[in-house]
């Protein structure tokens, strides 16, 4: 009793000893009482009285989930299984003000882990902020907003992916602290059984907004941006962050807003956490050469597809339709995903950002007309940020595997949050 009220934390081995002398002066202190370190026959009554109520309310028993391959004490006053989608078995709430309750069981190894991690981050129901611990064969996130208070935990046990999520909502923090104490003790997964993650058929359009019954949170949209430093600063244009309640980087890595330059449409970002990028920009020297075929990596299709596609074009004027010496004009037939993109020559160096068409005063050009702001102006502007963009090398031209892949390594999702 002592320990679920939080005034002991040793092992429960039936002596009295100091530590337990001291966890019941303690407790006796939050009652007001004289903290003699030794209970009455009344203070043990109103203590364990107090214990079973609690137990009581929550109702806690063992379930042993034979689907799933596990085995914990769930507070089943509280919750009620609802039904199975792998990798979730599903408890709702019974009341309006109780928690839900999910237990994770899929097989994987740790690649999967990592995945389901960085998954786990685009729910609704898990806020962005929060601490969060990722470890080689386990990970704890804490997501807490003003509707939502989530802890998850995962770990790897062979190849086997086991776990829980508590989705709760703020001010049940003493409730929820018994729920989670009781999970961390109980929770134990049994053999090699995991859920199948055919057992619930699901058609294409139910999962394209869901993940196993839960909502996806997505972005307000998103952009392409391409690294330009070996611990992954982006370049974007700064139409892609602009009114952002928060930006990230490949999905799941949170960035600054370095530079915003709304005369020339750049914008930098820092990631928050160092990023090792594939490939990094190196710009092209000299003069780009007028009808030359250029590449243009993107996510065209913004967040929809988990990978760049390519959007080829040719190099039709080294300035803008009024002269601009920043831009250069391309013939190329692009989307607005694809903005922000790294305009690529033959060799695969960098000469230019691809801007989005409103960039140009309005006109509503012919199909086909897209402007890049020069490699020369993108590293004037980087100037004071302190970030030296690579210089590419003279070589031959690459095939289109390698551009392909030169492209594609150095390019990333910038998305846009609420």
């Amino acid at each position: 009793a002592l320990q679920w009220f939080g005034f002991y934390d040793g092992g429960i081995d039936g002596a009295f000893g100091p530590g337990t002398r001291n966890s019941m002066a303690a407790w006796q202190e939050a009652q007001a009482i004289e903290p003699t370190g030794i209970l009455t026959t009344r203070q043990r009554r109103t203590l364990l009285d107090a214990w079973k109520g609690e137990l009581s309310a929550f109702g806690f028993q063992e379930v042993v989930e034979t689907e799933s391959g596990i085995t914990v004490t769930l507070p089943l006053n509280l919750v009620e299984f609802d039904h199975y989608e792998p990798p979730f078995v599903h408890y709702r709430a019974k009341t309006a003000d109780a928690p839900r309750l999910l237990l994770i069981s899929q097989p994987g190894d740790q690649a999967a882990l990592y995945g389901l991690y960085d998954v786990l981050q685009t729910l609704t129901d898990v806020p962005a902020e929060g601490a969060r611990d990722r470890g080689d064969r386990s990970f704890r996130i804490r997501g807490t907003s003003a509707t939502t208070d989530t802890t998850i935990f995962a770990e790897l046990d062979g190849a086997r992916i086991k776990g829980w999520m508590l989705i709760s909502a703020p001010g049940n923090d003493t409730r929820d602290a018994r729920i989670l104490s009781v999970l961390e003790q109980s929770f134990k997964p049994d053999g090699d059984k995991v859920l199948d993650p055919g057992m619930v058929p699901m058609d294409a359009g139910t999962r394209a907004g869901l993940l196993s019954g839960l909502e996806v949170r997505k972005p307000k949209f998103s952009r392409t941006g391409f690294f330009v430093s070996a611990d992954g600063a982006v370049l974007t244009t700064a139409e892609a962050v602009a009114e952002c309640g928060r930006v990230t980087i490949d999905r799941a890595t949170d960035a600054t807003v370095t530079l915003s330059d709304a005369a020339s449409g750049l914008a930098l970002l820092t990631p928050k956490s160092p990023l090792s990028p594939r490939a990094v920009a190196a710009f092209a020297q000299g003069s780009a050469r007028l009808g030359g075929e250029v590449t243009v990596p993107g996510y065209s299709y913004e967040d929809r597809l988990p990978a760049p596609s390519l959007t080829f074009g040719t190099l039709e004027d080294t300035k803008g339709l009024n002269g601009e010496p920043a831009l250069n004009r391309l013939a190329l037939q692009s989307l607005p995903g694809d903005t922000g993109g790294a305009v690529l020559d033959a060799q695969g160096a960098v000469i230019g950002m691809l801007l989005p068409s409103a960039a140009q005063g309005g006109k509503q050009l012919p199909a086909g007309v897209g402007f890049a702001l020069t490699g020369a102006e993108i590293t004037r502007l980087l100037v004071p940020t302190g970030v030296v963009p690579q210089t590419a090398t003279p070589a031959a031209a690459l095939s289109p595997a390698a551009l392909a892949e030169t492209g594609m390594g150095m390019t990333a999702l910038v998305s846009c949050w609420d």
